[in-house]
């Protein structure tokens, strides 16, 4: 069996991950096709059987049900790769490979480099490169799919190579924090500087699909640590070529995921520019932010709820809500809860300047001039 052992993200190789829909739900390499070969329930149960009663028993119960899927799991894969169906009696050929048990199959399975991949071969992964892999590996070589290869370590070794580079991420020449009150509107204007010039950000917001508060989920598709973590990776790769980096000033978590201590070192070091506006521009940002998705307002009502318990008095904000008090309750968010709890993280903090970001386009090109000014000022 060919073993690929250069992480998938530098393939140009299709990728198919094997794990369950949940494993793959939580992380995955750029690019991967979920083509699960036991479905949660299944996974959950062959686990059951492997601590309660060994291996051998996991492996029976996880063959039954690779013989009874085994059409629509090659269906999938050949169709994500876009090769025919074989017309061949896949039940037949799944006993076949497996007919001498766990220990006869893996002796079967031996392990080689796979060296140079052609374009079209395909790489198949799972959690550890082990019985996964491998036997779908043998299954589809044996139905003629001759560029099939095992990704060696599976997603383990790719978890792995993230958190390396994260470990060894060096920032650039410049930091620039970009820090003001909620709803001042830091995420339009960081947004609007990516547009006027790209690769200058680092959007820790959008890489985590939150907003970083309590409320900051709404309206959002929030990722796990490890997929946040991969997305840093990713942007990291692309790397800051104007020597530049602005990021949006935050606490240490992003909703629940935890900045890398690489990421959050720079971010201690930057320079931070202060972004302000008025509170009737604030309100319009916030109220677009978590009214935009008719979908989430249970969600946010809920959350309001949490939050007038911790607020002095404890206002019905889910009432207001209900009513369409909006204008009123965004400002008193931000007058009582919001305001209050970034002044206090802020305390003892400087600004290299204060830009206005009635206009989040103006603001970044504001910013951009600062910076550049900056630059020159330090290179030459």
């Amino acid at each position: 069996m060919g073993i690929d052992r250069m992480p998938p993200q530098e393939r140009r190789a299709a990728l198919i991950d094997l794990r369950a829909p949940s494993e793959f739900a939580e992380d995955h390499a750029p690019g991967a096709i979920n083509v699960p070969l036991f479905q949660d329930d299944t996974r959950s149960y062959v686990g059951l059987l492997y601590r309660q009663f060994g291996p051998e028993a996991a492996f029976q119960e996880g063959r039954a049900a690779v013989v009874e899927g085994v059409q629509t799991l090659v269906s999938n894969i050949l169709s994500a790769i876009g090769r025919p169906m074989p017309a061949e009696d896949l039940r037949s050929r799944v006993l076949e490979l497996t007919g001498g048990g766990m220990a006869r199959m893996e002796g079967a399975l031996e392990l080689c480099p796979a060296g140079d991949l052609e374009d079209d071969a395909v790489v198949f992964s799972c959690a550890r490169g082990g019985l996964r892999s491998r036997s779908v590996v043998a299954l589809m070589r044996s139905i003629g799919l001759d560029t099939a290869v095992g990704l060696e370590g599976g997603y383990r070794a790719y978890r792995h190579s993230v958190m390396e580079r994260l470990e060894a991420w060096e920032p650039p020449e410049m930091v620039v924090s970009l820090r003001g009150l909620t709803g001042v509107g830091k995420t339009l204007v960081l947004r609007a500087i990516e547009e006027l010039r790209p690769d200058w950000t680092l959007d820790l917001e959008g890489i985590a699909g939150h907003r970083s508060s309590l409320l900051g989920m709404v309206g959002l598709a929030p990722v796990s640590q490890k997929a946040f973590e991969s997305g840093l990776c990713r942007r990291a790769a692309r790397g800051f070529p104007a020597g530049v980096m602005i990021v949006e000033g935050e606490s240490r978590k992003v909703g629940d995921a935890v900045i890398p201590s690489s990421f959050w070192a720079a971010m201690g070091a930057a320079t931070n520019i202060e972004i302000t506006a008025q509170m009737p521009r604030r309100v319009e940002v916030l109220s677009e932010d978590y009214l935009a998705d008719p979908s989430a307002l249970p969600l946010l009502r809920r959350q309001l709820e949490t939050v007038s318990e911790r607020m002095p008095g404890a206002p019905d904000l889910a009432g207001m809500l209900d009513r369409g008090v909006i204008g009123p309750l965004v400002e008193l968010l931000l007058e009582r809860y919001y305001d209050p709890l970034y002044r206090r993280s802020e305390a003892g903090k400087e600004y290299a300047v204060s830009i206005d970001a009635a206009c989040a386009e103006d603001a970044a090109s504001a910013v951009i001039r600062w910076v550049e000014g900056r630059l020159e000022s330090v290179r030459d």
